[in-house]
């Protein structure tokens, strides 16, 4: 009876056991001391060579780099994670707001197109905008008497730069959520508010804002997850010797000592640690969202 919506699902189901079950196959890397030559399967247990299971989470924690990528990841992820929730939920609430609805769908649609950009884009515009010799702000600078500044390349600016170029790629695309929310409110009791005296800043802090509590909190345990994350792509684009010590991020140092120099089991313990990490976070604050009834299960 239902075989068409069965076989409509299929191929979703073979891409999660391709992509992501299949490849969890390799996660018996971590136990092993790994050899290309050999194999997952026949690469030796840790145990079988005198050693402790955990023993690359353990060489990962002495690793005297580990304190200042764990350190860069959450004060990098933090920030996006901030900049991905409160700006766009006040433009949403800006956009819902104005009268003028034409202009208001003009910005709107503006706002979207840099979700669409590839991070080479958005770094290519920023080298543009704010590269130290030919850079239009850099230039601006000079011109007002003032001395060039290395945003791109000076580590005191580069976390502001990945979480600003961050902020500005997604801030239409997030907003989009939090506008389809304010539609969804019950206009009655808009108009309620307003037969009682209520400005529309009362509107918004008594009516509007309560309403977009549980979706708030819904994306809120969407985006914990990925809280250890901090952007593999875009931090690596934008990554380079002189700010390596603020912007080095966990995934990026995974990528350079694992394909880099071929610390395989290293790197995959490293991927199962912030994987079961992440799934702590998400149940924790999916746990704490319970309390107030806007958990996710």
């Amino acid at each position: 009876m239902y075989w068409p919506l069965y076989l409509m699902i299929i191929p979703g189901m073979i891409f999660f056991l391709v992509y992501k079950y299949a490849p969890m196959f390799g996660i018996q890397i971590a136990f092993k001391n790994f050899s290309l030559k050999k194999g997952i399967s026949a690469s030796p247990w840790l145990w079988e060579d005198g050693k402790a299971w955990f023993y690359w989470f353990q060489r990962f924690f002495r690793s005297p780099a580990n304190t200042q990528i764990i350190a860069n990841t959450l004060i990098i992820s933090i920030g996006k994670l901030i900049a991905q929730m409160i700006p766009p939920l006040i433009f949403a609430l800006a956009i819902s707001e104005t009268c003028l609805k034409r202009y208001a769908r003009v910005i709107q649609t503006i706002s979207y197109l840099p979700h669409f950009l590839s991070w080479v884009i958005i770094f290519g515009i920023c080298a543009t905008m704010l590269g130290e010799s030919s850079g239009v702000v850099n230039n601006l600078i000079r011109k007002m008497g003032g001395e060039a500044i290395p945003f791109l390349n000076n580590k005191a600016y580069i976390r502001g730069v990945l979480i600003g170029t961050s902020l500005w790629q997604s801030l239409g695309w997030s907003s989009i959520v939090f506008l389809a929310a304010i539609a969804g409110i019950d206009t009655s009791m808009y108009e309620a508010a307003t037969i009682d005296g209520c400005g529309r800043f009362r509107k918004i802090w008594y009516i509007t804002l309560p309403n977009l509590g549980r979706i708030f909190v819904v994306l809120l345990i969407t985006k914990v997850g990925h809280i250890l994350d901090g952007g593999f792509e875009q931090v690596y684009i934008f990554l380079n010797d002189r700010v390596s010590s603020t912007a080095q991020i966990i995934d990026t140092w995974v990528y350079t000592q694992g394909l880099g120099k071929q610390q395989y089991s290293l790197t995959t313990a490293v991927g199962l640690l912030k994987s079961v990490l992440s799934c702590g976070l998400v149940l924790g604050t999916n746990a704490l969202a319970r309390k107030w009834d806007s958990s996710l299960w």
